[in-house]
């Protein structure tokens, strides 16, 4: 079918879209600047903040991918209210037969942070015009260029030692990137409107993924836990260290305190194989790091 990406030029959206195209979809780039886009799919104008541009992009598509956020932005949960919303009536418009979304985990009994309470927000409205939504919650994305795993790997490279919040003790279920895109085109085949957790074959505190991509890049790390380092001073210190902007760090750091572990296993039923564990992952996302600065 025709598939519309929208987050094409993003983290995951540049993986997502060849492997969609490769998997025999007619791939829709949606992006704000057409003329520069150069990855897999044909590219179409459009801007979720820009509810008019909508209708235009999804014309024909019989399915869409949602990978858009605002996260660095101060008001980034109405902002994503608003572009969800506007970007699930233009699909209804069209008569989309699904939307899927990639939302985050956490359990929702939990006192999420503002970061993972927008995207369940978001996981509604998308789907508050009518069209069914099929989520796949992730947490840590391992792969080169995502904000979480540069802020890991930046703090490994930049730091012998480093004076660590009490985020070091939460634990985390991270996922390679590859696996996260396989995921994502395999729910194309699957009945829409469920809600899927997707993780990797380890569950780690947030410290032990210091340590152990240390390890990887034969470095050693002394990590010092401060309990009483605030979530503000947090988001300056990665600032400092790491080149993710303020007001982005806040977001993550403020999510870092509530565990993200996959609860319900379903997935691995409904699209079944063996993600890659940890070491794998952080050995991949390096040597495509490593690949791309030889080709420069």
């Amino acid at each position: 079918m025709r598939v519309l990406v929208a987050g094409s030029s993003g983290f995951v959206g540049r993986r997502l879209c060849p492997a969609l195209t490769g998997a025999g979809h007619e791939v829709a780039a949606m992006t704000r600047h057409p003329d520069d886009y150069a990855g897999a799919g044909e590219p179409v104008y459009g801007d979720v903040h820009d509810a008019g541009s909508l209708d235009r992009a999804l014309d024909g598509a019989g399915a869409a991918y949602y990978l858009v956020h605002s996260l660095g932005e101060p008001d980034f949960e109405r902002r994503d209210a608003e572009a969800a919303r506007a970007f699930g009536a233009a699909a209804a418009r069209a008569g989309l037969t699904r939307v899927v979304y990639l939302g985050g985990l956490g359990d929702d009994a939990d006192d999420l942070s503002p970061h993972l309470r927008s995207r369940r927000q978001v996981e509604g409205l998308l789907g508050e015009a009518g069209v069914p939504v099929t989520v796949l919650r992730a947490g840590i994305v391992i792969g080169h260029g995502g904000i979480s795993w540069e802020i890991t790997r930046q703090l490994v490279e930049h730091l012998p030692a480093m004076v660590a919040p009490r985020w070091v003790h939460t634990r985390t279920q991270p996922i390679a990137l590859p696996d996260l895109v396989r995921y994502l085109v395999a729910l194309l085949d699957v009945p829409p409107g469920r809600v899927f957790e997707a993780g990797g074959a380890d569950v780690l505190a947030y410290g032990d993924m210091l340590r152990r991509v240390a390890r990887i890049e034969s470095r050693h790390r002394l990590i010092v836990p401060v309990p009483l380092l605030s979530p503000r001073l947090s988001s300056w210190w990665l600032s400092l260290v790491t080149d993710v902007d303020a007001a982005t760090g806040r977001s993550l750091v403020d999510s870092m305190i509530n565990e993200v572990v996959v609860r319900d296993h379903s997935l691995r039923k409904v699209v079944p194989f063996e993600p890659m564990g940890f070491d794998a992952a952080v050995t991949a996302a390096l040597r495509e790091r490593a690949a791309e600065r030889v080709s420069r």
